[in-house]
Parts: C-alpha cells; sequence; structure tokens
C-alpha cells in the first residue's frame, strides 16, 4: 500500500459583496459559470485535490458572504487558515479600496503567528467585462498594492471566460502548501466523504 502523504490546506477567500468569489471557485473546481448572482450566505466551502510534486493536496476553499460582517463568522471560520484569497472587480474602485480593510481584519481575526509572513494572494477579476474598457483599477495600482503588503502575488482574472483561474488557485495551493510545510502541521487521513460536500442542489439547466 502506498503511503503517499495527503494534505487538508484551508483557504479564505475575501472579497466585498459581488466581485465574483464564488464564480471563480465554481469555474476552478466545477468549470462551471452562471451569468445568475446569488449572494453567499454566512459561509460555505468546496474541495478540490490536485497533485503537488509528490503531495496528494486537498484544497478546501472557504467561500465568504461578502456583505456580511467578520465578526459574525466567528474566529473559528478563519483559525487554521494556510493562505488568505483576496479578490476585487477592476471596474469598481470600491471593491479595490476595501482591500486594505479585509487585510487587516483577517490578520486580526485569524492571528497567525507570523502575521508578516502570512501567505495572501490577490486576484483582480471581471477583465472581461467591457473588452476591459470599463475598468477603473489599473494593474500597476493593483500590484503597487501587492508590493506594499509584501509582494503578494497577484493575478488577474475572468471567472466568465475561465482566464488565469487554475494558474491563480495553482500558486495559491503551492503558497499554502509552502506555509503549511514551514508550520510542519500535517493532516492525514482526510475522510473521503470531504469530497461530497461540493454537492450541492439545484438543476444543472
Amino acid at each position: 500500500m502506498s503511503m503517499r502523504r495527503r494534505t487538508l490546506l484551508k483557504v479564505i477567500v475575501l472579497g466585498d459583496s459581488g466581485v465574483g468569489k464564488t464564480s471563480l471557485m465554481n469555474q476552478y473546481v466545477h468549470n462551471k459559470f452562471s451569468q445568475q448572482y446569488k449572494a453567499t450566505i454566512g459561509a460555505d466551502f468546496v474541495t478540490k485535490e490536485l497533485q503537488i510534486d509528490d503531495r496528494l493536496v486537498t484544497l478546501q476553499i472557504w467561500d465568504t458572504a461578502g456583505q456580511e460582517r467578520f465578526q459574525s463568522l466567528g474566529v473559528a471560520f478563519y483559525r487554521g487558515a494556510d493562505c488568505c484569497v483576496l479578490v476585487y472587480d477592476v471596474n469598481v474602485m470600491k471593491s479595490f479600496d476595501t482591500l486594505d480593510i479585509w487585510h487587516e481584519e483577517f490578520l486580526k481575526q485569524a492571528n497567525p503567528a507570523d502575521p508578516k509572513r502570512f501567505p495572501f494572494i490577490l486576484l483582480g477579476n471581471k477583465i472581461d467585462i467591457d473588452g476591459g474598457n470599463s475598468r477603473v483599477v489599473s494593474e500597476k495600482k493593483a500590484k503597487d498594492w501587492c508590493a506594499s503588503k509584501g509582494k503578494i502575488p497577484y493575478f488577474e482574472t475572468s471567472a466568465k471566460e475561465d482566464y488565469n483561474v487554475d494558474a491563480a488557485f495553482l500558486c495559491i495551493a503551492q503558497t499554502a502548501l509552502a506555509n503549511e510545510r514551514e508550520q510542519d502541521i500535517y493532516f492525514q487521513g482526510i475522510p473521503e466523504a470531504v469530497s461530497e460536500t461540493e454537492q450541492t442542489g439545484g438543476c444543472a439547466c
């Protein structure tokens, strides 16, 4: 029996309501995009397994309700996170301006051992809208923000067009894995039932 090590990585996705957090996750995990907007209530998660080097990694990606205040979700939601993904809409300046608040609140709630080195990744979503003519946040502005936060990796994505989604989440997984290795906390014997949580109701029409 092969003893391939399995690792569970907890990833938290944060950002304003409507920036496309759920759409990005659904595109990555299910290769599906829906035009219908449905606000996330509270928090939900999906899982995806991938192979990184010799490691079988289970990404547990937590989606939050952007319109909710953090504190209502409780500290337990953030505790044990291996990576935090911040998402904004390149066409909405307010969603970019609130990144500082999401960043600070996550660090406050998750309380990582080394806040300065905790891995964040920034995604600028919805670059497909209007052929890019309606964007108000430049790539340079986003990269400058990332540099000010300790050189956070940055990806421009489109959940609708499936642009850069896989690349972004692969980077997220690798970054989370590197952080998890540093902490030397390993989860073994992840129950197979975890993947069943992906199943959600509703017709697939």
